[in-house]
């Protein structure tokens, strides 16, 4: 797999570029601002760009708007964003436009590499990978009315497991239960949140964007 790094701090930089060449991750470009985030792009046409959300010049959204750059010029590109704090409402507007290829994890929770080279080709084939304490912030206080409340206190942790983008195997690995049970949950969810089962429809990550929108 093929990644191009965006960050402001040649240490952040560094520090991943180490973490993932670890792991058989060829960097094929580092940038520092989102002009040479996006002329690395350009020229490599990466697996996964991994970007920071904030960066020069105001230190707001400029990593934001790079990945829909991003996004826009190469759909084949997978983002994973990296911020130091949860933001929900970038997770949520990102996911709901487009799901695919896209990752949004904490820098501080970062420090797995195999957890985090896991997250990266997980995006790369086109799925999500959400990192844990996001999924939590998301389902903080649901509204009374809420069908998430229809939800048993185990479908919740595979629901949560399953907005980080994991396999029915993994799941089953995490929670220690078998993949048939697992797909019970699963199977269970999506009727509670009347999620449709037509042939072409991702229920997986229709689940994630009603887990996320939370308006259901």
């Amino acid at each position: 797999m093929r990644v191009v790094i965006a960050d402001d701090s040649l240490l952040v930089r560094e520090g991943i570029a180490s973490f993932v060449r670890g792991e058989g991750i060829d960097v094929v470009a580092e940038a520092s601002s989102p002009d040479e985030l996006l002329a690395a792009v350009d020229e490599h046409e990466p697996d996964v760009a991994i970007v920071d959300i904030r960066m020069p010049p105001t230190q707001t959204d400029e990593g934001i708007q790079a990945a829909y750059e991003i996004r826009r010029r190469h759909p084949d590109t997978g983002v994973v964003l990296l911020s130091q704090h949860v933001e929900v409402g970038v997770a949520t507007q990102l996911l709901a436009e487009a799901p695919e290829r896209l990752g949004y994890l904490l820098k501080d929770r970062v420090t797995d590499a195999a957890d985090f080279v896991g997250s990266l080709r997980r995006v790369a084939d086109g799925g999500t990978a959400l990192d844990p304490e996001v999924v939590s912030g998301l389902l903080t206080d649901p509204a009374e009315d809420s069908a998430l409340q229809s939800l048993s206190p185990r479908e919740r942790e595979v629901l949560e497991l399953v907005a980080e983008g994991r396999t029915n195997r993994a799941i089953g690995e995490r929670l220690v239960i078998s993949q048939p049970a697992v797909q019970k949950h699963v199977s269970a969810i999506f009727n509670k949140l009347g999620l449709p089962s037509g042939e072409h429809d991702d229920r997986r990550i229709l689940a994630v964007l009603a887990y996320l929108q939370r308006d259901i």
